[in-house]
């Protein structure tokens, strides 16, 4: 295990904001998972559990975190077949789009809806990505986790996967949703790989002309507030797209999508946050709760 002191979370998230934490704390085998709990006893702080950092709004100053960043990139590889369907294993630290490239080339369907999403298999996998249609965890049959300094295999029998959200049953009651995924292994359908391509090539194009997928920027801001109901919607309608706070802006191409646009900070960033929040709650009667992970939580 490696240990970097005071790493700087704007290095580290792609929305490109933060201050400094504590340490981070890197895993090059899954043998360091045994020693994890000691050395973040000795170090204080909140665990963070952390990959590119493409969900996460990070606070300035000095944070109260040690971060935590499982480096195993082994795979994309092929496993096995199960059922019809090609086993694919991916370590957690491996990028989005090298797996994606991987089922293109060997004719494996299923992750097409996928393309454009930014970020590394164990953060898809946590936080149950998902784009047209298709949504992470639907596409898993196992994963190797870290719960409670102890490693176990979790079938997909066991994943409680919803809107941007993943638990595992069985894990304890504690441990639940404070688990660290450690690689997985996707269930995929053969295919044409001219076929798997051209999708994954023209959901691409469509997020680009709708999303600033090139831009510093965490993903959507907030979660649709209800089914049918889009919090872009709601943002643009009460006159948010495109409003611009402290080098942060709620992008011009998708109201939900907060940016950062150079020189900005993440007071400016919760902000702007907070003020839309209170103009669709006074508009439409609808709360948002935001789907970026804003870190350290501030607890009542």
């Amino acid at each position: 295990m490696r240990e970097i002191p005071a790493p700087l979370l704007a290095e580290r998230t792609t929305l490109r904001l933060g201050g400094t934490a504590i340490a981070e704390l890197v895993l090059e085998t899954c043998e360091d998972v045994a020693v994890l709990g000691e050395r973040l006893a000795a170090l204080g702080g909140e665990p963070l559990f952390i990959g590119r950092g493409s969900n996460l709004l990070a606070r300035d100053g000095e944070l109260p975190l040690v971060l935590v960043r499982p480096d195993f990139t082994w795979g994309p590889e092929i496993v096995g077949v199960s059922e019809g369907k090609t086993l694919v294993r991916a370590g957690a630290a491996v990028p989005l789009p090298r797996l994606l490239r991987f089922c293109a080339a060997n004719g494996l369907g299923g992750l097409e809806g996928l393309a454009g999403i930014p970020g590394n298999v164990g953060g898809a996998v946590a936080m149950n990505a998902g784009s047209f249609g298709v949504e992470t965890c639907d596409r898993v049959e196992r994963l190797k986790i870290a719960a409670g300094g102890r490693i176990m295999d979790v079938d997909a029998s066991a994943l409680r996967a919803g809107y941007r959200t993943l638990a595992i049953a069985g894990a304890g009651e504690a441990q639940k949703s404070d688990f660290l995924v450690l690689e997985a292994i996707f269930g995929l359908t053969p295919d044409t790989k001219d076929g798997i391509a051209k999708r994954m090539r023209l959901n691409f194009f469509e997020k680009k002309s709708k999303q600033p997928v090139t831009a510093w920027s965490a993903g959507c801001a907030f979660r649709n507030p209800a089914p049918g109901v889009a919090a872009g919607k709601l943002l643009e309608l009460a006159g948010f797209r495109g409003r611009r706070l402290g080098g942060m802006a709620f992008s011009s191409l998708h109201a939900n999508f907060l940016v950062h646009e150079g020189g900005g900070s993440a007071d400016a960033a919760l902000t702007l946050l907070s003020e839309a929040r209170e103009a669709v709650r006074r508009r439409f009667g609808h709360e948002l709760e935001p789907e970026v992970r804003i870190v350290p939580c501030r607890r009542p």
